[in-house]
């Protein structure tokens, strides 16, 4: 990385926010589709993870390299931020009247609907797992970053995430095994996990 690229990006330029945007913007949305299960949220999130990046552009460690587990921790925050609002209005809804019959707009969204459903099923399993172990498997696993990386986005130990990640991966073939049997392929529905982290990609990344 250029050594003044940071110091650019800690200064406000607009310039470098562009590059850092077009560097990484498609990682971060995929790191939010992995946290939400949800196209239009995972664009509302990203769009939230850059304006928090430039909010906090001076918190960015003046050296290193890659500012991508920079993006991914703030991306994390901002999905959890997200789910907190989500409940409370959930909440609220809950207590008023129940709303009319509204239109069918199903035509609308029908190219997504196949996505949709094969990511439902791995929610299913996924959201069985503690929060720790869904963050450490969309970083290690589907982000694609190493242990550092991780641990530096996560705010923790690299030991930690080593451990999070061993437990999550039994955890998640066990509830797998549970919910769909022997034959459930993960990779089937858009997901791939593998015993060798650095192979374990989302098919997004591995056409970029």
């Amino acid at each position: 990385m250029d050594p003044g690229f940071r110091a650019r990006i800690r200064a406000g330029d607009e310039g470098a926010f562009g590059v850092l945007f077009r560097d990484h913007g498609k990682a971060v949305y995929n790191h939010c589709f992995r946290l939400t299960g949800d196209w239009a949220g995972a664009e509302d999130c990203t769009s939230l993870v850059f304006l928090e990046a430039w909010r906090l552009r001076e918190k960015a460690e003046p050296s290193g390299g890659s500012l991508l587990p920079w993006l991914l921790g703030i991306s994390t925050y901002v999905v959890h931020r997200r789910r907190r609002v989500a409940r409370r209005h959930q909440a609220l809804m809950e207590r008023m009247p129940e709303p009319g019959l509204l239109p069918d707009f199903a035509d609308e969204v029908v190219g997504r609907l196949e996505d949709q459903e094969r990511i439902a099923a791995v929610r299913q399993v996924l959201d069985r797992l503690s929060r720790s172990d869904r963050e450490v498997l969309a970083l290690c696993v589907w982000g694609g970053l190493d242990y550092a990386a991780a641990a530096h986005a996560l705010g923790v130990p690299v030991g930690t995430v080593r451990s999070r990640l061993s437990r999550a991966r039994r955890r998640l073939d066990r509830l797998a095994r549970k919910n769909f049997g022997p034959t459930m392929e993960l990779a089937a529905a858009g997901w791939q996990l593998t015993d060798d982290r650095t192979d374990a990609v989302g098919p997004q990344e591995r056409k970029a």
